[in-house]
């Protein structure tokens, strides 16, 4: 039995770990997995960060959308020598994000909040709880506008602040790429794609999108989408591959 699908590239980075589920998919499916970000994170000097000309004091709360936004943030503080007050509140998409602010600070000693789903409505929710407080609102370059939409028709006090820029990971020219599927979990992994490679043809390559944004990008680039996450039957990308995976062997199986 021989898959179509024998090379995949992950556009994110290697999993720090031999227990990711990546690695059970590709023993289990004879498939080879590579791991190369379409895009990487850069963060912005401090210089550029007073340029915004925001007073990260001047606020009693902060949200984070992701991990990325706190070890920016944090790291920008720290640069600019900026002392934290013990009294600000952190605001946070996810109990994970929220969770990893232990990194930075004590944890049980400062209020930290968080939505339970991971949907911007949710974290709304508990925003609006707080009314009073003075909101900073950490963002890359490119982000989305929904946590903003909210913030603007709940008429919550916040500033958004750019800490940290998304730029296009180069590939080299001489660099291998012969994939058989590419799954992308960012709009800006498939700007990347077509920067790197502009005259990409999709023709039997498979393509993989995470989060509705993503999907969206890859249709509008005239991209054919083949597999999609997160679904009721596939809540993560894992799940989708292996359900692509299993029905394309079954399949295989089966002589269609």
């Amino acid at each position: 039995m021989t898959l179509s699908i024998k090379k995949l590239l992950i556009s994110q980075p290697k999993p720090a770990s031999e227990k990711s589920p990546y690695f059970d998919i590709a023993e289990k499916y004879g498939v080879e997995i590579d791991f190369r970000p379409f895009i990487k994170v850069e963060a912005l000097t401090a210089k550029e960060f007073r340029q915004q000309r925001v007073s990260v004091l001047d606020y009693t709360a902060v949200i984070f959308t992701a991990r990325t936004a706190i070890d920016h943030f944090f790291h920008l503080c720290e640069d600019m020598r900026i002392p934290i007050p013990d009294t600000m509140k952190y605001f946070c998409m996810t109990e994970t994000v929220a969770v990893y602010l232990q990194k930075y600070i004590v944890y049980r000693k400062r209020k930290v909040f968080y939505g339970l789903t991971g949907k911007p409505e949710d974290l709304m929710t508990v925003i609006g709880k707080h009314s009073k407080e003075k909101y900073l609102l950490p963002v890359s370059d490119v982000h989305k506008d929904d946590l903003i939409h909210l913030l603007d028709k709940k008429k919550i006090h916040y500033t958004t602040s750019v800490m940290y820029r998304t730029v296009s990971n180069e590939f080299s020219k001489d660099e291998k790429f012969d994939y058989d599927m590419l799954v992308f979990f960012s709009p800006s992994g498939i700007s990347s794609l077509l920067k790197n490679f502009p005259d990409f043809r999709q023709e039997d390559i498979k393509i993989g999108c995470f989060g509705s944004s993503t999907a969206k990008a890859a249709i509008d680039a005239g991209l054919r989408l083949d597999v999609e996450a997160p679904t009721p039957e596939a809540p993560s990308m894992i799940a989708a591959l292996e359900l692509y995976l299993k029905r394309e062997s079954g399949e295989k199986k089966n002589g269609h």
